[in-house]
């Protein structure tokens, strides 16, 4: 059996799950799109990946994931845009996450080319754990982060700010207060790029413009 997060209801992966007669079930996951088995199964579109990838919140999904005792990412729409080529972030900003993900958080990626590929993956993935039939908890649960994880959680959201340079920066200023109300020249000492320190003081003092 395959089970899918309520949130892919309307996803054409569902649609072709239908179509090729599998058994499904829709349930309300808290993390991961997809369970087969023991495995937690995360599925992004290109476009989704980079957005995730870039404000961070691909990271915190990846911590998540690892509950479970195998997990996956798929990398859907491959056939229609080069994942290396999309839009203008640069390749080898893509090709370090991607490594990030199999070497730091251990965790296979399968590109897929598009929604029928990957229920393909879906369908034979289910047919090996059939064969290998295994109990798996479903109490998981979204991670709960501790205050020191919040506030870097927070500065990394700025562009070019890691983990690194977040840690850096509160064991320096010790508050978020204290860090956005640095003054470019200190925040230079602690050896942040001045592009980076220009960056985030024009998203500090910008004014909000609804669209």
């Amino acid at each position: 059996m395959i089970i899918i997060d309520k949130r892919e209801k309307n996803s054409m992966v569902l649609s072709e799950l239908i179509e090729r007669k599998q058994q499904i079930k829709l349930q309300q996951l808290k993390v991961a799109d997809y369970i087969i088995g023991n495995i937690g199964i995360e599925r992004k579109t290109i476009s989704d990946f980079i957005s995730s990838m870039l404000n961070k919140r691909l990271l915190r999904q990846l911590e998540e994931l690892k509950q479970y005792p195998q997990q996956a990412l798929i990398i859907e729409g491959t056939d229609d845009f080069p994942l290396y080529e999309f839009g203008k972030v640069n390749p080898n900003a893509i090709r370090g996450m991607m490594l990030s993900i199999m070497l730091d958080f251990q965790i296979p990626i399968i590109l897929t080319k598009n929604y029928e590929d990957t229920a393909g993956f879906l369908i034979l993935l289910e047919k090996k754990q059939k064969k290998k039939p295994k109990e798996i908890s479903l109490i998981i649960k979204k991670k709960a982060y501790n205050l020191a994880e919040q506030q870097q959680f927070i500065l990394e959201a700025f562009p070019g700010i890691g983990p690194a340079t977040a840690k850096k920066l509160l064991r320096k200023f010790k508050t978020i207060k204290k860090v956005i109300n640095a003054k470019e020249k200190d925040l230079e000492k602690v050896k942040l790029q001045k592009k980076k320190v220009e960056s985030m003081k024009k998203i500090i003092n910008a004014k909000y413009k609804k669209k």
